[in-house]
């Protein structure tokens, strides 16, 4: 079963949460307090944290930072009263996975919850070197053979996306979902445009290919032998 960490301090507010984590499948802890949440997390095995920003003992992004320096990577969804762009980009910058202002629909609290457990357990590494290719996220380049590649940002991003999973299938919806953030797809050719600028930049003419398109399914990242 999934377990899910609740930590908020409202009461009608959690209630109504775990109402509904738990008539779709979920198991919920929920915490009042960041300390208790934190210990919690810390203790039991968590798959995702919930996390208000304003608890009685302190701030949520601060127990997220905490998690993240002791190299625990549980996904975190930041629930807060504070929606200014601002506020989202800190919540994001200290660990959180994704934010949500209130208030929200919990429809919507349901599809990003959804998402996160969707994503991968993978690390989050920012140098990474396979094969011929080296991506440095932190500094924002890529090479391959020493030639350098002029990415994007969301070009990087994709790349990162497949290159972490080598010789699997990536369909267009896991790129709209996990690189676009979208939780539904949009009428648009926008995976095909850039996934064509994508390997146009990274297989250049007498390379190996490196990104496969695979018909009617999605694009592969092969690594050479």
């Amino acid at each position: 079963m999934t377990h899910i960490l609740l930590i908020e301090d409202d009461a009608g507010t959690a209630n109504e949460i775990m109402l509904e984590l738990a008539d779709n499948g979920y198991v919920v802890t929920h915490r009042t307090l960041a300390a208790e949440g934190l210990a919690t997390a810390q203790t039991e095995h968590v798959d995702l944290l919930i996390v208000d920003r304003q608890l009685p003992d302190g701030e949520g992004l601060d127990l997220i930072a905490q998690l993240r320096s002791e190299g625990r990577r549980t996904p975190a969804l930041v629930l807060s009263a504070l929606g200014s762009l601002d506020d989202r980009v800190r919540g994001l910058r200290v660990g959180g996975d994704d934010y949500l202002p209130k208030p929200f629909a919990l429809i919507e609290l349901l599809a990003r919850v959804g998402a996160l457990l969707r994503r991968p357990n993978e690390t989050r590494d920012t140098r990474l070197i396979v094969g011929p290719l080296d991506l440095d996220l932190l500094a924002t380049t890529a090479t391959r053979a020493g030639r350098a590649l002029e990415l994007l940002p969301r070009e990087l991003k994709l790349l990162d996306y497949l290159v972490r999973r080598p010789g699997e299938i990536v369909t267009r919806s896991m790129l709209l979902q996990d690189v676009w953030g979208y939780t539904f797809e949009p009428n648009s050719n926008v995976v095909d445009v850039h996934m064509g600028r994508l390997r146009r930049k990274v297989d250049a003419d007498g390379e190996v290919q490196l990104i496969r398109n695979v018909r009617g399914r999605g694009y592969v990242f092969d690594v050479p032998d």
